[in-house]
């Protein structure tokens, strides 16, 4: 039996994963959370083998729990998922080791397949993607696509307006080292203030 773990801050979206994999005779959502310190408290006292990890959640997104995942469950196969089009976020995915990456619109019968497939320990590609896709040697990608995982974090903070000093407070990190990034973010994105920044991610739907 593959134990799911949900974790995506819409109670509705919880309960229609967990009504979906209770018809499968091989899989059951065994535990849910609606932000990551809840769906890490449960990895520490529960057993997994697969989680589906929402990106736009709250305070800490799916980049920085997925990293706190990567921390203490390394090889825990992760999928993650976003409404938004796997061009948005698939290269940023599998850079930060998701096994796979998700559109939430995505047929009912792809999810359970990407969940069978990376419970057995392989790394899932969407019908129609690839590898070069999902941002390997991608020439034509989004410039966010060249961000670091870290990076990202930190520019979608920028982009929902929070100041330097509470980002680097939510990350653990020095405002110094949160303006070294914003430095390094503007530069990749050829762009020059964080107004600009906003309007970046908004264009591209990394922000509502």
């Amino acid at each position: 039996m593959i134990r799911v773990l949900v974790v995506d801050d819409h109670r509705i979206f919880r309960a229609g994963i967990a009504r979906l994999m209770s018809d499968e005779s091989d899989m059951r959502v065994t535990g849910e959370a609606q932000d990551g310190a809840t769906a890490l408290a449960l990895l520490r006292s529960n057993e997994y083998d697969v989680v589906l990890l929402d990106i736009n959640m709250g305070t800490r997104n799916g980049f920085e729990t997925l990293a706190a995942i990567r921390a203490e469950h390394g090889r825990l196969p992760v999928i993650m998922l976003s409404m938004y089009a796997e061009s948005h976020y698939a290269g940023l995915a599998m850079k930060s080791r998701a096994n796979a990456y998700l559109s939430k619109d995505v047929g009912t019968d792809e999810l359970l397949r990407a969940v069978r497939h990376v419970a057995s320990g392989g790394i899932y590609v969407p019908v129609g993607m690839s590898f070069t896709t999902c941002g390997k040697d991608n020439a034509d990608a989004p410039l966010h696509e060249t961000l670091s995982p870290r990076e990202m974090q930190v520019m979608l903070k920028i982009a929902q307006g929070i100041s330097l000093t509470d980002i680097g407070t939510q990350l653990c990190l020095s405002v110094k080292t949160i303006g070294s990034h914003r430095t390094r973010i503007l530069e990749k994105l050829t762009i020059s203030s964080n107004a600009e920044l906003v309007q970046y991610a908004m264009r591209h739907g990394l922000v509502d």
